[in-house]
């Protein structure tokens, strides 16, 4: 690829080659002043005799002084158009550079818009399941043993989740699909979680998402998790009897999303790739550096897109989430962050 800044290097080039020519011309002119009065000296000691040589003489210091006149001029003309050709190279590279930033951050959120999409009818689906209707409904205690081998299949073909619950709606843990590996939370009570109040809350079919967050009893991973409503017979205006909650891997799969961009060599060691939810929190970095701890002072101004310079002349390029299909998206945004190029 082409690097843009050398249209700035060529202009200094350019600059520094004149500065050097019109400081010979300069020197030049100079001994030529300098010839022109000594002849104009010897002349007037020739008397009538060097006459004759005093007009050259002077005719000399007058195209030396016009040379010196033109070059000054030629020499403030061509600094202001370099000047401003290396402003406008700057705002073109600019420009470039953050378009390109722009449309890396759009990606990066669009493949989360796209998972969050697929999640979302992942658990619109299986929340119909008779298996997973029947363990809820309290009539027949091996139906949580069925659920929980049913929940446990789903894992095996879904792998990006880090488990699936399946609560009463009282909030207990009726079963979930990696007893084996996170054992010992059959009648936990998730009651008082965001996600568990919106699932029940939520219009039917609606799927609840609550941001990532470290979840201590998934391994202290950090989720974020998907919840709709179980409702009597899989129907849509059947009574609520509880809820299914999908524990996305987020961990995982954000760092393939920040990890994956497909930067230039010469530009990986000094980007930056992010994820930031509503608050501004960094989500997600290819550089695993204050995740769900850092916020970052995004300027988006109100805007969906956009890029521009920090106080410190790093180019920012950001791209709020749209959504995709049914999902109507978040407020979270990608975003990428690069140092400039070092001279």
């Amino acid at each position: 690829m082409v690097n843009p800044e050398r249209i700035l290097v060529l202009t200094q080039q350019v600059s520094d080659i004149t500065g050097r020519r019109l400081g010979s011309i300069h020197s030049i002119t100079g001994r030529t002043r300098i010839l022109a009065l000594n002849a104009m000296i010897e002349a007037s000691r020739a008397g009538e005799a060097g006459r004759g040589f005093a007009v050259v003489a002077n005719e000399v210091k007058g195209v030396s002084d016009s040379v010196t006149q033109v070059a000054g001029e030629f020499s403030g003309e061509l600094q202001s158009a370099i000047a401003e050709l290396n402003d406008l190279g700057s705002r073109i590279i600019a420009h470039m550079r953050g378009t390109r930033l722009i449309d890396f951050a759009a990606a990066m959120i669009d493949i989360v818009d796209r998972s969050f999409y697929e999640r979302i009818g992942d658990l619109r689906g299986w929340s119909t399941e008779p298996a997973l209707v029947d363990a809820v409904s309290g009539r027949e205690p091996a139906a949580a043993m069925r659920a929980a081998e049913r929940l446990a299949t789903l894992l095996d073909i879904r792998t990006i989740y880090q488990d699936l619950w399946l609560t009463d709606a009282a909030g207990r843990l009726v079963a979930n699909g990696r007893a084996k590996h996170f054992s010992g939370l059959q009648g936990l009570d998730v009651s008082g979680e965001e996600w568990f109040q919106q699932a029940l809350q939520g219009a039917p079919g609606e799927v609840a998402m609550r941001a990532p967050q470290v979840d201590r009893h998934l391994g202290n991973t950090a989720v974020v998790t998907f919840a709709t409503a179980l409702r009597e017979n899989g129907r849509r205006d059947g009574r609520i009897l509880g809820t299914l909650a999908g524990h996305f891997n987020w961990a995982a799969q954000s760092e393939a999303v920040v990890g994956r961009v497909r930067l230039d060599e010469d530009e990986r060691e000094r980007t930056h790739c992010l994820l930031l939810d509503g608050k501004q929190r960094i989500i997600a970095s290819s550089d695993r550096r204050g995740v769900l701890v850092d916020s970052f002072p995004l300027k988006a101004e109100g805007q969906a897109t956009g890029s521009y310079l920090n106080k410190d002349g790093r180019l920012i390029g950001f791209a709020r989430g749209t959504g995709f299909e049914t999902y109507r998206g978040s407020d979270w945004f990608g975003l990428i962050v690069q140092d400039p190029v070092e001279d």
